[in-house]
């Protein structure tokens, strides 16, 4: 076998490989690409180039936000604005997309320039959060607002539906709101 057709069955032979993981993400995510170049620039890290994740991210955030927040409105009629912002933040805060995210396994799909690689950046939370943020952007472009939304519930849903306000709330704001409703002077800190 002559080298250069050794190194074409080799590039094709990776490419395969590379579709077959795709084709598993989307087989995670419950949604099928008709562009897959929006997943594949959605696992793109800004440390491989100009062609990464960024913007997708960037849609992805306010797509999140925007189905957390009709998600909880429409859930939740007794609960104030306040409870909300709060409930809203604990599904949307990095922490929970991380953790979203390694389950579905995106970590083995990021694309990362070679420092990143190096450092172990597939690992890191912020990382797989922009990541996962950035891939519900490329399903917003890709089908849509309603493919989006799908997605996001699909996702979270089950977060949300377990979501104690009570709980939520930092022991700082627990402590102050127990002392004011005792008529207590706050604490000094």
């Amino acid at each position: 076998m002559s080298r250069s057709c050794w190194f074409s069955r080799r590039i094709t032979a990776i490419a395969s490989a590379r579709e077959s993981r795709l084709t598993r993400l989307q087989a995670a995510l419950g949604y099928t690409f008709r562009d897959s170049s929006l997943l594949v620039r959605a696992l793109s890290h800004k440390s491989l180039g100009t062609e990464n994740n960024e913007r997708l991210e960037f849609l992805g955030d306010a797509v999140l936000g925007y189905v957390v927040a009709r998600r909880l409105f429409a859930s939740r009629p007794g609960d104030g604005e306040d409870v909300m912002t709060l409930m809203r933040a604990s599904v949307v805060k990095g922490e929970t997309l991380a953790h979203v995210a390694q389950e579905l396994g995106i970590s083995e799909h990021l694309r990362l320039g070679i420092g990143e690689q190096r450092s172990g950046g597939h690992k890191r939370a912020s990382i797989l959060a922009d990541a996962l943020e950035a891939v519900i952007g490329a399903v917003h472009e890709d089908g849509g607002i309603i493919a989006a939304e799908q997605l996001v519930l699909r996702l979270f849903d089950d977060r949300l539906q377990r979501l104690d306000p009570g709980a939520i709330k930092d022991p700082k704001t627990r402590l102050q709101e127990l002392l004011q409703g005792s008529g207590l002077a706050l604490p000094e800190y």
